[in-house]
């Protein structure tokens, strides 16, 4: 993310970058994070510091992960003044050791950051990996990874990634961001979201794996009822004692039902 583009680079595709220059949704989306000087604030992406020199005059320190390494230089130039305060790790988020980070003084991450369209869904579902390390997300997304994200049993974008995303955490549709807000001019709408981590599961899989595959597997096809998707796995007469069933399609059913049919799988094999 990032104030005006200046020549000297110039966004680029293969890392979708789109930077932020809208001042009035710069200041709504720090106004939402609401950054603190007792928070250990990291941000994914800084692109050229839109986000991350609001943060800085609010938190007073910053870790930056970038993985384009034509602008950490500028990003050192324009935060010199923060000395070690400001740290960036020439780094993929998508190997990123953020549980490394936490150790380091045992507060919980606070993360925000611009995502690329084409690596969001498994930079999040690597991030739900690290949910014991982290207090809360930010994150920038094209609108309809945030709808999925949010949907809820029967929605049209109900699936895997909600699914997942809300075993670990509660997610908050913020508000959506209009691509004029970006240069270049991205062709979609953009939304913040918000994730809080559970501190306390509310529903906790005996093993996460098993149910991950469930709904994997569940949402194969999409139009097809789970007697089909799961035949391999489990039979309609079991989803049915279950009291699931079978005749519905994977959107229909709730994350308490996933988990009970991936519950009674790992029961088989134990």
């Amino acid at each position: 993310m990032s104030q005006q583009k200046p020549a000297m680079h110039k966004a680029r595709k293969r890392f979708g970058q789109n930077f932020l220059q809208d001042q009035g949704i710069i200041r709504q989306i720090i106004r939402s994070i609401a950054p603190h000087t007792t928070d250990h604030m990291v941000e994914i992406g800084p692109g050229l510091g839109a986000l991350t020199e609001e943060i800085l005059d609010e938190a007073g320190a910053l870790d930056a992960i970038e993985l384009d390494r034509d602008l950490p230089p500028i990003l050192r130039t324009k935060f010199f003044r923060f000395g070690d305060k400001f740290r960036i790790f020439e780094a993929d988020a998508m190997k990123f050791d953020f549980k490394s980070l936490r150790e380091e003084d045992d507060r919980l991450l606070r993360i925000v950051g611009n995502l690329p369209y084409n690596i969001s869904t498994q930079l999040i579902f690597h991030l739900l990996s690290h949910h014991g390390d982290i207090l809360d997300m930010h994150f920038m997304l094209q609108k309809e990874v945030v709808d999925r994200l949010a949907a809820q049993p029967g929605d049209n974008h109900y699936g895997r990634l909600g699914i997942m995303a809300q075993y670990y955490c509660k997610v908050e549709p913020l508000f959506i961001v209009p691509p004029e807000a970006f240069d270049p001019v991205p062709k979609v709408d953009s939304a913040i979201v918000r994730l809080i981590p559970h501190q306390t599961l509310p529903l906790v899989a005996k093993d996460l794996k098993q149910l991950e595959r469930v709904v994997k597997t569940s949402f194969t096809m999409r139009r097809k009822t789970l007697r089909n998707n799961l035949k391999e796995i489990i039979s309609a007469d079991t989803l049915t004692t279950l009291n699931v069933d079978p005749s519905l399609r994977p959107e229909r059913l709730t994350l308490k039902e996933f988990i009970t049919i991936a519950d009674w799988l790992t029961e088989q094999q134990g």
